[in-house]
């Protein structure tokens, strides 16, 4: 099949949308598709186009087997809900240049569209009218819905408009597919028919990652010994994850070490927290490269999956898949009767706090470190094993695309 997808983030970005949109483009080319991907410059989640790419304007790569057509667009320094609005739509507007060659070229059998931003749909959707093909829109985050609960945006009129926006696309997509069970039912209530709606769950590499022993970890390079307390967020430092709840467990537990790898708009408001705080047992880090991923995963006792209550069900952080396949053991704030909470709770192979409680966390972590904690992260390899296999789910993928019928063994997996 000829395969068009769409988003504004790609690889070689390392974590989040990026990396599973690049994995998925890539796992399609090396399965006899030709695959093109109509995307910006990397920047995420550092909020800087990356030094590989900077100074480029429009050009097209050859990675793995995708054409990956690339776009300039305005990146904030700092992010704010009007400055991220401005950056998502400077990007549509320097996408023009391929769609125009996509839409007068050669036709394509399928479009993807990777949400966010929600209103990249309206291209792909005009794509799919004009050129009478099937449309995927893939809803990694239901965005405006985090916008609302969030308090991102706070003139009514305008968020109603863009409630609106995301219906229009919603109902005139072929199909609507999404990444948690708690997304899936959000986008049920919006009036999406659940007959034209699948799921397609961010996966893991279980080969690649995988448990490692301390001494293959990054403990010895970091100054750390075996038998140190370790806890580690790894991921984005946004504003959905709550993250200054860690700098008050971290006042409470000096006796335990905080790594906190990875980069993104809020990691100088959390830095200065912890200056100002005096605590002197959270370090911060670079990302890492995706080889080295098993060895930070082996690094942590711990794993900090973290998110505000008011971000329930909108999002599905990707950080889990590869905590679970590394045997890792996470540490999840989450409420009952979420996808998320639902999934580590039914299986055995996390701790679960409520969100926003910096007591909770604190407590929580002195307790597991007086805890057995095997049978959770022999569950958490098991489950990343049996469910969450990079091939397993995009096996199943690539058969709906062929045949546009869904997997109830793919359906039936919760995560």
């Amino acid at each position: 099949m000829r395969i068009l997808v769409f988003g504004i983030n790609y690889a070689p970005e390392l974590t989040g949308i990026g990396k599973y949109t690049g994995e998925m483009c890539e796992w399609l080319a090396s399965h006899g598709h030709e695959v093109n991907m109509i995307t910006a410059m990397p920047y995420y989640p550092e909020w800087s186009v990356h030094s590989s790419h900077k100074g480029k304007w429009w050009h097209t790569e050859k990675i793995n087997g995708v054409k990956v057509h690339r776009c300039p667009l305005y990146v904030p320094k700092e992010v704010s809900s009007m400055k991220r609005i401005i950056h998502e739509f400077t990007f549509l507007l320097s996408s023009l240049v391929y769609w125009f060659k996509f839409l007068f070229g050669q036709k394509q059998d399928v479009v993807m569209c990777i949400v966010p931003a929600f209103h990249l749909g309206f291209m792909s959707l005009l794509y799919s009218k004009i050129r009478g093909v099937k449309m995927i829109y893939h809803v990694q985050d239901l965005q405006v819905d985090a916008a609302r609960q969030l308090d991102l945006i706070k003139n009514k009129t305008f968020l109603n408009l863009l409630f609106k926006m995301e219906y229009f696309i919603l109902k005139h997509s072929n199909y609507v597919s999404t990444i948690s069970k708690g997304m899936l039912n959000k986008i049920l209530q919006k009036g999406i028919p659940e007959a034209k709606t699948f799921m397609l769950y961010n996966w893991v590499d279980t080969q690649h990652i995988r448990p490692l022993s301390k001494e293959q970890s990054l403990r010895s390079r970091l100054g750390l010994a075996e038998t140190d307390k370790v806890v580690i967020y790894s991921g984005n430092l946004g504003e959905k994850q709550g993250l200054e709840i860690i700098v008050e467990a971290a006042a409470a537990l000096p006796d335990v070490n905080f790594l906190i790898f990875g980069s993104g708009g809020g990691k100088e408001k959390l830095q200065d927290l912890v200056y100002h705080s005096g605590v002197s047992n959270v370090s911060f880090h670079p990302f890492l490269p995706y080889s080295e991923l098993p060895n930070l995963l082996a690094t942590g006792d711990i794993h900090l999956v973290l998110q505000k209550s008011s971000a329930a069900d909108l999002v599905m952080p990707s950080k889990l898949t590869s905590i679970l396949a590394a045997g890792g053991c996470p540490l999840v704030t989450a409420l009952p009767g979420t996808s998320l909470y639902d999934i580590i709770h039914e299986n055995d192979m996390g701790l679960l706090i409520a969100p926003d409680s910096a007591a909770l966390l604190t407590d929580c972590i002195a307790e597991a470190f007086t805890s057995e904690l095997q049978v959770i992260r022999a569950n958490a390899r098991a489950y990343a094993r049996q469910s969450l296999d990079k091939d397993f789910i995009l096996a199943r993928f690539d058969k709906f695309l062929s045949t546009g019928k869904k997997d109830a063994q793919t359906e039936a997996v919760a995560v």
